[in-house]
């Protein structure tokens, strides 16, 4: 593993153990050329995904990218960063379970809305207002007003 620091190919695992609910090790690393100390996570990844965009463009399936915009989403709301993995976890298991490589970016977007909105409606809201590019107030609007008999537990 390179050292980020000074790009030494040559560290040191310090400690191992399981993370995410032993879905992934997490391992502490030293760097003996710069000193420098960093954790890196080793995940089982069943098979390589490709985005497809709207317009058609093919990029790589980004976990990191995925973890960003939901961790955005949650900014400063009262979610543990241990269920917050989980919920990452399980929704890549999910896209690679699907049994095709190739996934469209709005099965994503679905598929992180519905994890959302089981775990914060706050964050919820903050997903779908980038994913379903609110422009107006009134979008805002209409969506939660979509939503608030769902979060009454009636039907809508």
């Amino acid at each position: 593993m390179r050292c980020p620091f000074c790009g030494n190919t040559e560290t040191q695992v310090k400690d191992s153990r399981p993370a995410e609910d032993h879905v992934a090790i997490r391992r502490r690393r030293f760097c003996p050329a710069c000193g420098g100390r960093f954790t890196t996570y080793e995940r089982v990844q069943l098979r390589d995904l490709v985005v497809v965009k709207k317009n058609g463009r093919r990029e790589d399936f980004d976990r990191d990218k995925l973890a960003r915009s939901i961790r955005i989403a949650l900014q400063k709301r009262p979610i543990e960063i241990e269920r917050i993995e989980q919920m990452i976890s399980g929704i890549v298991r999910r896209l690679e379970s699907k049994g095709d490589t190739d996934v469209a970016s709005d099965e994503v977007g679905q598929i992180v809305m519905e994890a959302l909105a089981r775990i914060d409606t706050v964050a919820y809201v903050r997903f779908a207002s980038v994913y379903k590019n609110f422009q107006e107030a009134d979008d805002f609007e209409e969506f939660v007003a979509e939503l608030r008999p769902i979060a009454k537990g009636e039907e809508p």
